[in-house]
């Protein structure tokens, strides 16, 4: 989407509250239009609104050193509307997964098996929107407590000089990357889901804080954006494995065919293995730079630019 493009970005030569209440107040804006439109249908619209709201905990924990109290509030507001909608938009995402592994599948006989699986879950998502009668109320309400957000952000304002704004700015970016590197150490090994779905949350913010900062150095940071995206949407494809896996665990009886289960199984364990290694190598180049060095680095280019 568009979307993102021109607005998701703090110009440093421009006042910071105007600069932060702009970005936030398009993202909530734009979040509000998409559940009240819904040009593709509800499922398309919470999928939109959700990476809306993403992009907007992102900013928020960028500047979260500085106006605290105004981050763990909203950020439990906007954690809160994302799961309220999310039940439905996880049923489809489920398919999605059973499909990759279909295009991946390793001989014809697990293809066919996965084929069935996709139906089934596409038939659990269907059953799903049936019993969803109070979805119309739940986006109405979502929409209710974006606005909410929208006005709380004339109680977020940055009255430090630039040169503050700069040492903020650099001691998030260099927690968000020593955050990633722990959560890299430890997907090495034993790795749960949970340590790589920590490295996902880590490389999520990483790209973003990319994306808002772009101006003071555009092509470097375009660079390190692009391959912390792909390794994002990498991520993304682990998680959705070790939900479909969990889903298997709690709804067995969705599973008629026991053989076709034990080859969803074979093949969820088989693509987590082989993505899961792709992803460390990715992730070791996307972090591979010292967390101290870039911090300083993005402090003394915000300073370059006066203001």
């Amino acid at each position: 989407m568009g979307m993102t493009g021109m607005a998701y970005r703090i110009r440093p030569d421009a006042d910071f509250t105007e600069e932060f209440r702009s970005v936030a107040t398009e993202q909530l804006e734009h979040a509000v239009t998409i559940l009240d439109e819904r040009p593709d249908g509800a499922h398309e619209a919470i999928h939109s609104f959700r990476k809306n709201l993403k992009r907007l905990r992102s900013l928020y924990r960028l500047v979260s050193r500085e106006v605290p109290d105004f981050q763990a509030h909203e950020n439990a507001r906007l954690r809160d509307a994302a799961r309220s909608l999310s039940a439905i938009r996880d049923a489809a995402a489920l398919i999605g997964t059973a499909q990759y592994l279909r295009q991946t599948a390793r001989d014809e006989e697990e293809s066919e098996a996965l084929g069935r699986i996709v139906t089934i879950l596409e038939g659990r998502r269907d059953w799903m929107m049936e019993a969803e009668r109070g979805l119309e109320e739940r986006l109405t309400e979502t929409t209710g407590i974006l606005k909410e957000a929208t006005t709380a952000l004339d109680t977020a304002s940055f009255d430090g000089s630039h040169r503050k704004n700069a040492r903020m700015l650099a001691k998030s970016w260099r927690r968000t990357a020593r955050k990633a590197k722990a959560a890299l150490v430890a997907c090495h090994g034993d790795a749960s889901a949970d340590d790589f779905h920590e490295l996902r949350k880590r490389t999520y913010d990483y790209r973003l804080y990319h994306a808002l900062l772009r101006d003071v150095w555009p092509g470097a940071m375009k660079a390190k954006r692009d391959a912390a995206k792909e390794l994002v949407e990498d991520l993304g494809h682990i998680h959705d494995l070790a939900v479909l896996s969990e889903l298997v665990e709690a709804e067995p009886q969705l599973f008629t065919r026991n053989d076709d289960l034990a080859h969803l199984l074979d093949a969820i364990i088989f693509r987590q293995q082989e993505d899961r290694r792709q992803a460390l190598v990715k992730a070791e180049a996307v972090f591979a730079d010292d967390p101290d060095e870039e911090a300083q680095r993005i402090e003394l280019l915000w300073l370059a630019v006066a203001n």
